[in-house]
């Protein structure tokens, strides 16, 4: 067979994106090899610390539910109807993601989702290698080196085509980038996050709304909690790097206690283990990716992290690669030439990364310093009040991204003119009762056509 129309292909990185891509390849007859650096989380267990919680959304489980895994990830999920605010003075406010509970997103622990993705690609036919990290690649002769960890020992394997699922790190993107420029540059934000678990109550019940995604907002800085199907909340706490307070400040256990008995008052009872989880777990950093170029000809293309690691306030990172892994699929089952195939992924998948990228950085300030706003309360009383006046024309931008499977920068712009429209028509504004509701119908047949 020729390169062109052999259907076979390798994927570096057996971790969310991996498995899916795998499955959804293997289930249309193309022989899948995947390798990764760690263990079988299988055999040896998930090693956590610094794995934020996952929200699963539409887009995600569009891809769950080709690949066949929707219905076991489920069983796991919790559901999350919105988000329940904590104010500095113990009020709480829960403020829905859509109108109903069938506009939800569900919470899922990134180990026991990775464990249920590699069953179901085994079971389709994926050929897995464990304890294999991607050392370097002779893309000329198409054979990559893979190392053992544990030994050292050195493994090669030929290649018709690599696909880097191998995330923000990757390896394969390294080894591209020695080949040609990526336009590779990386934007830190500044803050990093620690994470922290809440765990069952003496009943075995949860300790506070299990179907939420609770926020403590505090200007610069915040905490957030996530629910997990065994009655446990994953806790975690975004700081700046810098200042007071920061990570350059609060260094210990008891630095973290007194912080919370400043700023989280009522989450601090929530969590026993606050000193131990705080200096045993690692800061992990906060990071966007960019690049130019996802793909060398027809030899290797990054998804995912690997192609454009965001930031993860608006959730949608894991379904953003989920998305990448059925664009791929589906270009490579449509086109026979690979640098075609990947050419055309790229085109489509680049545009609508940078616009999520854009659209988790904006939602970051607007979890930590504006959800306890009254402009913005405002705001989303009007947002929902339109959305329900106007359902072919106004869909709040969180729906577009959520509960819709619209490109990302189709969403990222239309979300844009509705912001401006919200913000002007509240103006001068207090209370819905005050506004002129012809003149705001008026505004919004002019301005927002009707969306396909």
């Amino acid at each position: 067979m020729s390169m062109d129309t052999d259907r076979r292909i390798t994927i570096v990185g057996a971790g969310l994106a991996g498995a899916v891509l795998a499955t959804l390849l293997a289930q249309r007859g193309w022989g899948v090899d995947v390798y990764e650096k760690r263990g079988d989380p299988r055999v040896q267990g998930y090693a956590g610390g610094r794995s934020i919680n996952l929200a699963l959304a539409e887009r995600g489980r569009h891809a769950l539910r080709l690949a066949g895994a929707d219905e076991a990830v489920m069983r796991q999920a919790v559901m999350m109807r919105g988000r329940m605010v904590h104010f500095l003075d113990g009020r709480t406010d829960l403020q829905r993601y859509g109108r109903d509970d069938s506009e939800v997103i569900w919470s899922v622990h990134r180990g026991e989702l990775n464990v249920i993705l590699l069953d179901i690609a085994q079971h389709a036919g994926v050929r897995l290698h464990f304890h294999r990290g991607l050392e370097s690649v002779d893309f000329a002769a198409r054979r990559a080196r893979f190392v053992d960890p544990r030994d050292g020992s050195a493994h090669e394997a030929q290649f018709v085509s690599l696909v880097g699922a191998d995330g923000a790190g990757s390896a394969l993107r390294a080894a591209m980038a020695r080949q040609a420029d990526l336009g590779e540059r990386t934007e830190y934000l500044g803050h990093s996050y620690k994470e922290l678990e809440i765990p069952p109550a003496p009943d075995g019940g949860f300790r506070i709304e299990p179907n939420a995604l609770h926020v403590w907002p505090r200007g610069r800085y915040m905490c957030i909690a996530l629910p997990n199907d065994e009655r446990t909340f994953t806790v975690t706490l975004f700081l700046p790097n810098a200042g007071e307070p920061s990570f350059a400040s609060v260094r210990s256990g008891a630095d973290a206690r007194a912080l919370f008995a400043r700023d989280f008052a009522d989450a601090l009872p929530l969590i026993p283990d606050l000193e131990r989880d705080f200096e045993r777990n690692p800061t992990g950093l906060l990071a966007t990716l960019y690049l130019d170029r996802w793909h060398l000809a027809g030899e290797a293309v990054l998804l995912g992290d690997a192609a454009h690691a965001m930031v993860p306030f608006h959730g949608q990172g894991m379904n953003c690669a989920f998305e990448d892994c059925v664009a791929l699929a589906g270009h490579l089952d449509a086109q026979p030439d690979r640098a075609a195939a990947f050419a055309a992924f790229q085109a489509e998948r680049l545009p609508n990364a940078r616009a999520i990228q854009a659209m988790a950085l904006e939602n970051y300030l607007e979890m930590r310093d504006r959800v306890d706003d009254d402009d913005y309360l405002l705001q989303r009383a009007l947002e929902r009040a339109l959305a329900e006046r106007h359902p072919d024309r106004f869909v709040p931008r969180y729906s577009m991204v959520t509960f819709l499977r619209i490109p990302y920068a189709l969403a990222f712009e239309r979300g844009r003119l509705q912001r401006e429209l919200l913000v002007e028509l509240t103006r001068g504004h207090a209370s819905l009762d005050t506004l002129d509701w012809d003149r705001v119908d008026a505004a919004v047949r002019e301005r927002l056509p009707p969306l396909a």
